[in-house]
């Protein structure tokens, strides 16, 4: 894996437009990510933030502009980007166990008829040992709880190994206990040199969570260290008159102006 590394930015993202119906959704995104850092996108409802992570996903078309993973096409360096959807994208009715959704992120390794070997299935059972659900391994996944379910969904992208992971509201609609254990997990990552991208809804933890954060609204605000970037003036800019709380939140990581 390391092998197709270079001295190329995890992600570059350069030009990059993205239209629904020619009403652009991103417009003009540029940046390039740092390395070994967790970083939190945040951004009102309907900035782009989930749109961001599929057009890098290669899941949507691009109007404009390219994306890099490490220098090259995700193409090319597929095996190299972990992601984890927002759970309310999945069929969960879908017939499978935790285990069989887990071992899926091994598939990228195998060979074209290539099946899970005896390694592969150990390493998607320490996966969900990892995340608490080795006890749920055979539990048909629709009989999981949403916060299980987004747990497996984090094994699946742990089983794949990635250098890179891009995950869209893992904290949504997860308890306390659930959300404490995924950010122990992903600062877990980020010390072993992954470079993790987070689409992230509560502002009151972005200064505790992240390295860097992202503010986005249909473009670019501002990408940076949180205690630069992550301040009154910036969050006003990106959420325009639709919050009350930004004075409250100033005062607390201390960047009131």
């Amino acid at each position: 894996m390391t092998d197709n590394r270079n001295n190329a930015a995890p992600i570059e993202v350069h030009d990059l437009t993205v239209a629904y119906r020619k009403k652009p959704v991103l417009w003009d995104i540029d940046f390039s990510l740092p390395e070994g850092q967790l970083i939190g996108m945040v951004g009102p409802n309907g900035a782009g933030k989930s749109t961001l992570i599929k057009a890098i996903m290669g899941l949507l078309p691009l109007s404009s502009g390219f994306i890099k993973i490490y220098g090259k096409p995700l193409e090319i360096q597929r095996e190299l980007v972990g992601y984890v959807p927002q759970r309310e994208s999945v069929d969960w009715d879908f017939p499978t166990d935790a285990l069989d959704v887990v071992t899926m992120g091994r598939y990228g390794k195998l060979s074209l008829f290539g099946r899970p070997s005896k390694e592969d299935k150990e390493i998607a059972m320490d996966a969900l040992e990892k995340v608490g659900l080795a006890d749920f391994a055979k539990r048909q996944i629709s009989q999981l709880s949403g916060g299980q379910q987004q747990r497996v969904f984090l094994a699946r992208a742990l089983a794949q190994d990635a250098v890179i992971y891009l995950m869209d509201e893992p904290f949504a609609g997860v308890d306390a206990a659930t959300e404490k254990a995924i950010i122990e997990l992903l600062g877990e990552l980020k010390n072993k040199g992954k470079t993790l991208l987070v689409v992230h809804h509560d502002l009151n933890t972005v200064a505790e969570y992240f390295d860097w954060v992202m503010l986005l609204n249909l473009r670019l605000i501002k990408l940076g260290p949180v205690q630069e970037i992550f301040n009154n003036e910036n969050l006003r800019t990106t959420y325009g008159g639709k919050l009350n709380l930004l004075s409250e939140m100033a005062e607390k990581i201390g960047k009131m102006p």
